[in-house]
C-alpha cells in the first residue's frame, strides 16, 4: 500500500494544502489539536472531491444505463461467435461504436477519485511515521498526532502495535474498537448502496449476465473492504465511510428522481408522477418533462408501467406532448357538453348500442309492438287474417290434433290467441 502511495506522491502537496485550509477554520472551533478539527477537515475533503466529480458520476449513470440496454445485444454476439474471440472483441467494439458506449465510463469516479485517496493514505501514513509532507510543517504535524477520534488517533490502525499506539498517546482497545466500528459502518453502507442499486434501479424486464454480475460485486465489495480496512489509518477510514455514505445518498436521489426505465423505481415515481400531473393538469420540474419527453417518444416500444402512464394521463383527459409537456386531450374536450358533463362521458354514451327491449313470448306469439329504440318496429294489422298466429296455422295441417290441443300451450291470464274461422 505504502508503494502503491508513493506513486501519486505528485499529488500529495495539493491534497496536504486542502486540509490544512479546512483545518484552519475547524480548529477556530474547536481548537487546533482536537479530533473534530482534523476529522471535519478530512470530511470536508471529501465533499469538495465528490462536488467536482459530479459530472463523472453523470457520466457514469449514462454510461451504466447504455450498458444494461446493450446486455441482450451482446448476449446474442458472445452466442453467435463463442469459438471465435477475435471476432467477438470486433462485434463487441463495432456494438460499442454505434452506439456510443464506453463501458469505462462507469468506472470513472472510482478512477478520479483514486488518486485523491492515496495522497490522503501517504499524508497520514507520514503523520504516523512523524514525517513531514507536503504543507504540513512540523507543528502542524505535532497538532495531527495528538487529534483523535473518539479516543483514536487519526494516524492508528487496527493492526498497530501497542508501542505506536502507545507512541500517539493513545490505548490499543480503544484504537481496535474504534476502527471495527468503522470498517463495519463502511462494509455495511458499501452492501446497503450495492444492493440498494440491484432492487430498485435495475430493469427487471431483462434478465442478463451484468445483473448477476452486479448480484456478485454486492457482496464482493463488503469483503473487500473489511479485508483491507484493518491497514487502513482510522483517517482514512473516515475519508471512506464519507464518501460511502456521499454515494449512497448521492445514488438514492438519482434512483428518486431519475430512475431506470423498467425498474420497480421508475414504476413509483410514473405513479406518483401521475398523482401530481392529474391533480395540476401540467408538469413542474424540468427533469419530470425530460422523462415524460422520453417516455413519448419510445411510442410501441415503451414498457408496462409507461404505458400505464400514458393511459392513466387519458382517462383524466389528458395528453403528453412530444416536448414533454402536458396539456388537455382535444379528444376529450371535443365530447364535453353545455351542461358540463364530465369529458368522454358523451361520446362513451354515443357509442354504446341501444340495445331492444326483450319481449315476452306472449308479445312474439302474438305481433306486439316491439321495443322502443327498435327502427324496425311493425305496426299491428286491422285484419284478423294477418294476426293469425302460427300455431293456430299448424293446427289447422291434417293430423296435427284437435283445435283444443293447439290453443293448449296458451299462458293463463295472457292474451288468447284470436280463433281463426273454421273451414268447410
Amino acid at each position: 500500500m505504502d508503494t502503491i502511495a508513493s506513486l501519486f506522491s505528485f499529488i500529495t502537496t495539493p491534497v496536504s494544502w486542502v486540509i490544512v485550509q479546512f483545518h484552519t477554520v475547524y480548529g477556530a472551533l474547536f481548537g487546533a489539536d482536537s479530533g473534530w478539527a482534523w476529522g471535519l477537515s478530512i470530511v470536508s475533503l471529501v465533499i469538495l472531491i465528490r462536488i467536482c466529480l459530479i459530472p463523472l458520476f453523470v457520466k457514469q449513470i449514462k454510461a451504466t444505463r447504455a450498458m444494461q440496454t446493450l446486455q441482450p445485444e451482446m448476449k446474442k454476439i458472445q452466442e453467435r461467435y463463442k469459438n471465435d474471440r477475435q471476432r467477438q472483441s470486433e462485434e463487441m467494439m463495432k456494438l460499442y461504436k454505434e452506439s456510443g458506449t464506453n463501458p469505462l465510463s462507469s468506472c470513472l469516479p472510482i478512477l478520479a477519485q483514486s488518486p485523491f485517496f492515496f495522497a490522503l493514505y501517504h499524508v497520514l501514513n507520514g503523520i504516523a511515521s512523524g514525517k513531514q509532507i507536503g504543507v504540513i510543517d512540523e507543528g502542524l504535524l505535532e497538532s495531527a498526532r495528538n487529534a483523535h477520534i473518539f479516543g483514536a488517533p487519526l494516524a492508528a490502525k487496527f493492526f498497530s502495535s501497542e508501542a505506536q499506539v502507545t507512541a500517539l498517546n493513545a490505548s490499543l482497545t480503544d484504537v481496535r474498537v474504534v476502527t471495527a466500528i468503522m470498517i463495519v459502518l463502511m462494509s455495511a453502507s458499501q452492501f446497503y448502496t450495492q444492493r440498494q442499486l440491484m432492487t430498485k434501479n435495475v430493469d427487471t424486464t431483462v434478465k442478463t449476465p451484468f445483473m448477476q454480475q452486479q448480484k456478485m460485486l454486492m457482496y464482493v465489495f463488503p469483503v473487500m473492504f473489511a479485508v483491507f480496512g484493518v491497514n487502513f489509518p482510522v483517517g482514512v477510514l473516515v475519508y471512506w465511510l464519507t464518501t460511502n455514505v456521499w454515494t449512497m445518498g448521492q445514488q438514492m436521489y438519482v434512483i428518486h428522481n431519475n430512475p431506470t426505465p423498467g425498474s420497480k423505481a421508475q414504476a413509483a415515481y410514473l405513479e406518483r408522477l401521475t398523482k401530481h400531473v392529474t391533480q395540476h393538469g401540467k408538469v413542474r420540474r424540468r427533469s419530470e418533462k425530460v422523462i415524460v419527453k422520453a417516455i413519448v417518444a419510445k411510442g410501441r416500444d415503451r414498457n408496462e408501467y409507461e404505458r400505464k402512464f400514458i393511459n392513466a394521463l387519458n382517462k383524466a383527459g389528458l395528453a403528453a406532448e412530444a416536448d414533454g409537456t402536458v396539456v388537455k386531450s382535444a379528444v376529450q374536450a371535443a365530447t364535453q357538453t353545455e351542461d358540463g358533463a364530465a369529458p368522454g362521458t358523451v361520446a362513451a354514451a354515443a357509442g354504446r348500442r341501444q340495445q331492444p327491449k326483450r319481449q315476452s313470448k306472449a308479445q312474439r306469439q302474438s305481433g306486439g309492438p316491439k321495443a322502443a329504440g327498435d327502427s324496425l318496429s311493425l305496426e299491428k294489422s286491422d285484419d284478423p287474417q294477418d294476426a293469425k298466429p302460427a300455431a293456430a296455422k299448424q293446427a289447422e295441417k291434417p293430423g296435427s290434433g284437435t283445435r283444443s290441443k293447439a290453443q293448449s300451450g296458451q299462458r293463463k291470464g295472457g292474451p288468447q290467441r284470436p280463433k281463426s274461422p273454421s273451414k268447410k
